[in-house]
């Protein structure tokens, strides 16, 4: 078979990459290190309860937003089932003994935070509004096209324009002043996983601006997003391989500057049209295209580019009701400090020596069987533990040769311990009620997503790294292309609509042209924390699981 593209990574850029192309009559090859497809959307199990590392949660959703015309354009939306976290609290702040719902619906959000904050509501409604418009202005730009847009974009993207340069400190310093309402509307930085003073306004209200409508997660996890991705791609006569590790791409004509193919680990070659990476800017350029290949400028670029933080995520299984101790659907940002500046919260997590101390300064928390009840047996919870560290933390065993030494193992636990500290404050007798516990830390996630320095956002998105500032599709390769959180956003969103521009300009054609809404494609969704109006199929599916509490409690027994 003669190949139009070959796609190094199956993260959901490269996955919607695929799927555009091979929609538009090309053969595809998805080439996946990992045993598994997905990137960070990718789900695996431990003890048979699923997990997904960076699937949380995904806004946008309702007919005619942009996720799900996102989904409905790449022919998916049919296969794939979402439910609504806590219309209530998508998002959950205990800040201290303080706690504060961020709801579902703008008119909501503004409600509940000026009953909270009274002498804020006028500030409150000026801000949110601002963050608002600044959003929908950034989903303008790749959709302007013809004499009257040029025209007319100065002022119909006039509040991007005005405050787009300004850090999101900055800008909610100048609106906002209650510290602990600062804290509540700085806190989902963690989405993007840089703190207010040196975070882009302009990110963070596109992040914010996603999550307005609330939050849904994926029945199956994010695993089922892949699944419907992968069998799409399939449809359509394309492949996706796993355990292909991409040794090199392979380099011909003047100077080495087009690229025909890849060559695998095992020495094969397989040649195309074009390839396009899904892997990170270093990996690709540095790894994969090789540093004598590439430019003065580029080189130079990618020596001063910066990566996001890095993480540590504890996946429990906990034999406790989590639904008595306080959380429900809803994602759970905790700070048990409540007077920290979100700042110097943010340095506190960046420090290198994070065996030091007894707790956390923060965490994010994720209930997975209470987020996606099919998932859930009755009795054991899947828990995901989240907090953002420097990578070089882990400095010392990088080498392969460490990896798997008494001594990382034994810094591992000492790292889950003091997780688990920290979580006892909060949820009293958790550590005695878990049965199962696993911790991811940077080098999980540079060996199985191949991210550079186990980065969980791509490039830092800072000023001089996003928009016309970040890494684009089209390199300085001929043939060469790039999608993925570190080319146009980060995000399951983000990255899967960057695979599509990618896909668009390998077409030459414009993105609302392969991304339509679709009256015959609808994503079905139902409440996370009403199951009056579920199916006879999930009430099934939830039966079914339910029946296999016993064989969960013998394999606990005898672990």
């Amino acid at each position: 078979m003669e190949l139009d593209t070959i796609i190094i990574g199956s993260g959901a850029g490269g996955l919607s990459a695929a799927i555009c192309l091979a929609k538009e009559g090309q053969k595809v090859l998805v080439l996946e290190q990992h045993d598994v497809p997905g990137g960070w959307c990718h789900s695996f199990y431990l003890k048979g309860h699923r997990f997904t590392p960076g699937v949380h949660y995904i806004g946008l959703l309702g007919k005619g937003e942009s996720t799900s015309e996102l989904y409905e354009g790449l022919g998916i939306a049919n296969d794939l089932t979402f439910f609504r976290m806590n219309p209530k609290g998508y998002d959950h702040c205990w800040i201290g003994d303080e706690r504060i719902d961020l709801p579902a619906d703008f008119d909501k959000l503004v409600h509940s935070l000026s009953e909270r904050f009274p002498k804020e509501k006028k500030n409150i409604i000026k801000y949110l509004t601002l963050v608002r418009n600044v959003s929908r202005q950034i989903q303008l730009i790749p959709k302007m096209k013809g004499f009257w847009d040029a025209i007319t974009i100065p002022f119909r993207t006039r509040h991007m324009g005005k405050y787009g340069m300004f850090t999101l400190k900055k800008v909610i310093d100048w609106h906002i002043k209650d510290p602990l309402l600062k804290t509540v509307l700085n806190v989902q930085c963690g989405d993007h996983g840089l703190p207010p003073g040196k975070a882009s306004f302009p990110v963070h209200c596109a992040v914010m601006e996603h999550y307005f409508k609330g939050g849904f997660y994926p029945m199956g996890g994010g695993g089922a997003i892949v699944k419907a991705m992968t069998n799409k791609i399939k449809e359509l006569g394309s492949e996706v391989r796993t355990s292909q590790n991409v040794t090199r791409i392979l380099l011909e004509g003047d100077k080495k500057k087009k690229a025909v193919g890849v060559e695998l680990e095992n020495g094969e070659q397989i040649f195309a049209k074009r390839v396009i990476s899904n892997a990170d800017p270093d990996i690709t350029y540095l790894d994969l295209v090789g540093k004598e290949n590439l430019s003065s400028k580029l080189v130079k670029r990618l020596s001063e580019t910066k990566y996001s933080c890095t993480s540590l995520m504890l996946f429990l299984v906990v034999d406790m009701d989590m639904r008595k101790a306080g959380m429900d659907s809803g994602n759970i940002w905790l700070m048990p400090e409540k007077n920290k500046d979100p700042d110097d919260l943010f340095e506190d997590m960046m420090k290198v020596d994070i065996a030091e101390g007894e707790e956390f300064p923060g965490f994010f928390l994720s209930c997975t069987t209470i987020k996606d009840p099919t998932s859930f047996d009755g009795r054991y919870h899947s828990m995901e533990v989240v907090t953002f560290i420097n990578h070089e933390a882990f400095s010392q065993f990088k080498a392969d040769d460490k990896r798997k030494s008494e001594e990382y193992l034994a810094f591992k636990e000492h790292l889950t311990q003091k997780v688990i500290r920290t979580l006892e404050k909060t949820f009293p007798g958790i550590g005695e009620k878990i049965v199962h516990k696993d911790l991811g830390t940077p080098l999980t996630n540079q060996h199985y997503i191949n991210s550079t320095n186990g980065c969980v956002y791509g490039t830092e998105k800072t000023f001089k790294q996003i928009g016309p500032f970040s890494y684009k599709a089209k390199s300085e390769i001929e043939n060469l292309y790039l999608c993925g959180a570190s080319i146009l956003s980060h995000g399951v969103a983000g990255a899967s609509y960057s695979g599509v521009q990618t896909a668009a300009g390998i077409l030459g054609k414009r993105q609302d042209d392969l991304i339509q809404s679709d009256d015959t494609q609808n994503i079905q969704i139902f409440e996370a924390e009403d199951d009056s109006n579920y199916p006879d199929w999930i009430k099934q599916k939830m039966e079914v699981k339910k029946s296999r509490v016993e064989g969960n409690s013998e394999r606990y027994s005898n672990a």
